[in-house]
């Protein structure tokens, strides 16, 4: 009599842990390097801030070195992580440019290489990656990584990232949020809508809840123990019709409305002048993203015919990019003639 054994199907399940780096780069020009000469052992040049991977790093220039027992006799160039973070673990690189064009880079990196005890962790805010005997301050003023009293410094982060992902049994495509395409298209429509704004003789109507869920000052206005009485209609004073309406569309499609087709011509300086009321209208109303928006528009239209404009704005709503903004522009030497 045969045996018959019984074969059954192993269902093995699987995941993989994939381990990669978020990169980026940032160069550092150090302007009038011999004036920063002397400043003392431990002081130090830092370039702004920037974002790799979801942390900040900046980079740390000591003209007179970072250590005492080194005796001013070397420049020490680092790499820090600039905001909270706990054991982040990245790799570098420190790039000196040849400014005379032949491309004899003073690289140290991290990159392209294996590492025998893995990427560098950095356990804290202020934690650094670098060298304290980075170039001998004797050989740096006769080389050529100095020009015109100048240094240029490249940086690259790659901050590591780990991930464990199982097999996807599953392809979705989820389209992008709409829900300000809906809420505009309510504006529009003009449907159920509870209050009127007077605006220079012509009038906007709107939703209550919109508006106060989207503005604590309109939430005051509309619901709160001091509201007006006559919610009805609301005269808005000191504020020019497409400033209000250009509120009205960001407060509902949270995007800013066509400026050109707004003022009804193809003028940037009428943009800006839009701009600029907008952003008054967004502080006064503590809209802050919609008041950001505005600071980086106005930040990259800074113009002579402007600029003391925006630079007054800017102080007046404590918006500190801008304000840097408009006196770098203003300091620049064919500016300032002008």
């Amino acid at each position: 009599m045969g045996t018959v054994e019984a074969c059954r199907d192993l269902t093995i399940s699987s995941s993989t842990s994939r381990t990669e780096t978020i990169n980026g780069n940032h160069e550092f020009r150090i302007t009038g390097y011999s004036l920063n000469k002397g400043m003392g052992i431990g002081k130090y040049v830092q370039s702004e801030t920037f974002v790799v991977g979801g942390y900040e790093w900046a980079i740390y220039f000591y003209p007179d070195g970072k250590s005492p027992e080194d005796n001013a006799s070397y420049v020490s160039l680092f790499i820090a992580l600039a905001s909270d973070g706990t054991d982040v673990r990245a790799l570098f690189e420190l790039t000196l440019v040849d400014l005379s064009g032949k491309n004899r880079h003073k690289v140290h990196s991290h990159f392209g290489r294996a590492l025998e005890s893995g990427p560098y962790s950095l356990k804290y805010r202020g934690s650094m990656w670098g060298f304290k005997r980075f170039f001998k301050r004797s050989m740096l003023d006769t080389s050529d990584y100095l020009k015109d009293d100048c240094l240029l410094i490249r940086c690259r982060v790659g901050v590591v990232r780990s991930q464990t992902e199982g097999p996807k049994t599953y392809s979705i495509t989820v389209p992008p949020s709409d829900i300000g395409q809906h809420f505009g298209e309510l504006l529009e429509s003009g449907k159920g809508t509870d209050v009127k704004f007077e605006v220079n003789g012509e009038f906007f109507a709107a939703h209550k809840l919109v508006l106060a869920a989207r503005s604590p000052v309109f939430k005051a206005q509309l619901f709160g123990p001091m509201k007006d009485n006559n919610t009805g209609c609301i005269e808005i004073e000191d504020m020019e019709n497409p400033v209000f309406k250009a509120l009205l569309h960001f407060i509902y499609w949270d995007a800013l409305p066509d400026m050109e087709e707004l003022v009804g011509q193809n003028s940037k300086g009428a943009c800006t002048l839009i701009a600029q009321h907008l952003l008054a209208a967004a502080d006064r109303y503590a809209l802050e993203r919609l008041r950001l928006i505005c600071e980086a528009k106005l930040c990259e239209d800074v113009a002579i015919n402007t600029v003391a404009t925006t630079l007054a704005l800017a102080e007046q709503h404590q918006c500190f990019q801008l304000k840097a903004v408009c006196l770098k522009y203003i300091a620049m030497p064919e500016n300032l003639k002008e």
